[in-house]
């Protein structure tokens, strides 16, 4: 008997923006969405823990080259916090370490105890983190029962609201920085309110301003894949233009693509220097990202050679 031929993997081009469900990691999550579409190359970009759910964009092939600016974008989420108890992990998989009885607070209370936590905060990354201190990742030595000093960070908490109050559960939503731990914010919360609190649920909602209604479920993927052809399963990838579209775009002239082309910042008159990243398009058509400098003038990051036209 002939051994069974495996199929070509597909070079595929596109973003996906999953809703990953509960119980898996996000590499985990990859690896299913990878097969599914028979891709040859692609990667996640911003990981979610088996804990939480929601957006999980996922790159194949040449978008994969794109893929830090939606890792450094802001991202919004909607949890919820539970008073009361501590726990080792700030999560519901951790062991309880404290529990305390958990005065009537009002929603203007809980809301006043957030102002603190809104702008430009200090965070110290959890021990359960993948944050890597001298090279090792903190939650293996956390797993070892090894608890180290961490450096404190700052993040941007960028709109932070109070959902809803109930048998001591805040529901919460929140919009912040690249580097922000959900699970460290509602301990902080939980401090300052003097009763612990931890992240009993945890969704993402949002990537870079990209719409919820975007997200593609695993079981719908897995009903389309039935179809070889991928013809439907291909129409859930976003180009790269919108996938990236919470990013400003400028429109170039010739002369400015020309410069950028060869490594050089160019003067924009429309780039804002409080955005860290802008869309380049010349004559409609994508061309790549730029970084904007803080003299306001735009350096290349990742382009793509315009067609038709010679620098």
């Amino acid at each position: 008997m002939l051994p069974t031929q495996r199929k070509p993997r597909r070079v595929l081009n596109g973003i996906l923006l999953l809703d990953k469900p509960l119980g898996l990691s996000s590499n985990q999550a990859l690896q299913i969405v990878k097969r599914l579409y028979n891709a040859e190359k692609a990667g996640h970009t911003g990981s979610l823990d088996p804990l939480a759910s929601g957006m999980l964009p996922i790159c194949f092939g040449e978008t994969t080259k794109f893929s830090q600016f939606l890792l450094e974008a802001s991202k919004t989420y909607e949890f919820s916090a539970l008073l009361g108890i501590k726990t080792t992990t700030g999560d519901a998989e951790g062991e309880v370490l404290a529990q305390c009885e958990v005065p009537d607070y009002t929603i203007s209370e809980l809301d006043a105890a957030c102002e603190s936590f809104r702008g430009l905060i200090s965070q110290v990354p959890s021990m359960y983190s993948a944050v890597k201190v001298d090279g090792q990742a903190l939650y293996k030595l956390a797993r070892k029962g090894i608890t180290i000093d961490r450096p404190s960070r700052q993040v941007t908490i960028e709109h932070l609201e109070i959902l809803g109050y109930e048998n001591n559960t805040v529901q919460m939503r929140v919009t912040c920085s690249k580097g922000t731990y959900i699970r460290t914010l509602v301990e902080d919360l939980g401090e300052k309110l003097g009763c612990g609190a931890y992240v009993s649920q945890l969704r993402r909602i949002e990537v870079a301003r990209l719409e919820t209604k975007l997200m593609v479920t695993l079981p719908a993927l897995e009903t389309l894949a039935v179809d070889e052809t991928f013809n439907t399963m291909d129409t859930h990838l976003l180009s790269l233009s919108t996938a990236l579209q919470g990013f400003d775009a400028v429109n170039l002239s010739r002369t400015a693509v020309h410069y950028l082309q060869q490594g050089q910042a160019v003067a924009l008159p429309l780039a804002q220097p409080q955005q860290k990243w802008v869309q380049l398009y010349y004559n409609g058509q994508f061309l790549g990202m730029g970084e904007v400098l803080p003299d306001g003038r735009v350096a290349p990051s990742r382009l793509l050679r315009p067609k038709g036209l010679v620098a």
